[in-house]
């Protein structure tokens, strides 16, 4: 069967960088910034994309791109004869579905915030009451199956339609949209009277702050963000490569990729900090700030029920371009694995994943006695921690072992298809670095995932 292929170039960056720009970006990103200094982290994060992300990105589009293969497949294609490779492909695609467990359910909040924004349900709302909405959504388990049943659907639909006119077409133009409107809440949130202080903090490093943040703390907070905002290590970006040709090298479309996730959270950081320092909020709320923080900022502006509205549509995209790139990770598995047609693929897996998404929707409700790990935790939280603290970590170890060792793809094979085609170019002297320095780097990511986890 003839391998599908993207429209155009612009369509493949914009897809792969829909992929990686997400709630990593618009939620983490500047509740991690906050509580951990601002400008001096943002500085310390962008230098870990340029040295963690950057390879790794590069090897899973080389192997897409070599193999013409999901990733389920790509291993098994490139694999030396007699290896066992392939087994690392399926677990790839287990990542996605785990992934797509949890993050369908926080999409399905992000669209019940758009709605109730939309029709007026926070306006004029106490700050105590806004996190009291919370706190009730959560514990709605009919409410919160629809919304996540909705991201689901929303997601199959568009992977459903076909590649070109469903997947390519849709995510340019969600992407397309996201910078728009990127762009007017910007504007409007530097606008506001004493943003100034919040770009201050934000743009200005005051090392004073990192040194008294701890520095140790800065850059391992800045580390694992640059490593899990780009979801890296479960070929999500193999499946990109492999629907693209060999007129560009890798190295430059893969920083063109991470530019445009970069810009987007750089941006949102814009917003967040902007409007928090303007109505004298704390930039540390943790992980409530655009579910609580930020609503309660907006029954505060003038036209808050419009710029709430916005800003929950911006999210969503951003949310929905995730949820789009990983259900066409999880559809062409099954194309190219089992020769399911594209509408079948997307209807089973539709119903699979909103089945699979249960247990974290119940986790807040019927099922909140079960906490995983320990008193307050929940069923997503565990499913996040297995995929950022194992599978994302290990998985980049893989991609890397295989791409630069003799007993996988190998190194010559690796640099030769990143290089194939026009553009920046993979230097040989790099090897010495992403094949013993990175896989360093990752371990103590993965140590230090687990030790957090266990010791605090």
């Amino acid at each position: 069967m003839l391998r599908e292929k993207l429209n155009s170039r612009l369509g493949f960056l914009l897809l792969a960088a829909g992929c990686a720009v997400g709630l990593g970006n618009v939620w983490r990103f500047p509740y991690i910034t906050g509580q951990y200094g601002g400008a001096s982290f943002v500085l310390i994060y962008l230098l870990f994309l340029l040295f963690l992300g950057l390879p790794v990105m590069i090897m899973e589009l080389a192997v897409g791109r070599a193999a013409q293969q999901n990733i389920g497949k790509a291993f098994e294609t490139l694999q030396p004869s007699g290896s066992r490779w392939k087994w690392f492909g399926h677990i790839g695609i287990a990542g996605n579905y785990l992934l797509m467990m949890f993050y369908t359910t926080v999409t399905g909040w992000i669209l019940s915030y758009l709605y109730s924004t939309l029709t007026g349900q926070l306006a004029g709302r106490s700050p105590e009451e806004t996190g009291q909405f919370f706190g009730d959504m959560l514990t709605d388990p009919y409410a919160m199956t629809l919304w996540m049943a909705a991201a689901v659907v929303i997601g199959f639909v568009v992977t459903g339609i076909g590649l070109q006119r469903g997947v390519e077409r849709v995510s340019k133009a969600m992407m397309v949209a996201l910078f728009g409107l990127l762009a007017v809440l910007v504007v409007k949130a530097i606008s506001l009277e004493g943003a100034a202080e919040g770009l201050r903090f934000y743009l200005l490093p005051d090392w004073a702050r990192f040194l008294q943040e701890g520095p140790y703390e800065v850059v391992m907070a800045a580390m694992g963000q640059a490593f899990f905002t780009l979801s890296l290590g479960m070929g999500g970006m193999a499946i990109f490569g492999s629907y693209i040709g060999k007129e560009r090298a890798l190295p430059g479309e893969s920083l063109r990729i991470m530019g445009i996730d970069v810009i987007v959270a750089l941006m949102s950081g814009l917003i967040v900090f902007s409007a928090t320092f303007a109505f004298s909020v704390s930039p540390d709320q943790g992980p409530g700030l655009i579910f609580v923080t930020l609503p309660n900022i907006f029954n505060q502006m003038t036209a808050g029920v419009l710029w709430g509205s916005l800003f929950f549509l911006f999210v969503s995209f951003a949310a929905i371009t995730t949820v789009i790139g990983a259900f066409e990770n999880i559809v062409s598995y099954w194309i190219d694995t089992h020769g399911w047609s594209r509408r079948r693929a997307s209807l089973v897996n539709a119903v699979a994943l909103i089945l699979l998404s249960m247990p974290t929707v119940l986790g807040f409700s019927v099922w909140s006695h079960i906490q995983p790990l320990g008193e307050g935790s929940t069923i997503l939280g565990l499913k996040d921690m297995v995929l950022s603290t194992t599978v994302l970590p290990l998985g980049a170890l893989v991609f890397l072992f295989f791409t630069t060792s003799r007993y996988g793809w190998g190194w010559t094979a690796f640099r030769n298809e990143a290089n194939r085609g026009e553009g920046l170019k993979l230097a040989g002297w790099t090897r010495i670095y992403i094949s013993y320095i990175l896989p360093l780097i990752i371990l103590v990511i993965f140590v230090r995932g687990y030790w957090s986890l266990f010791f605090g």
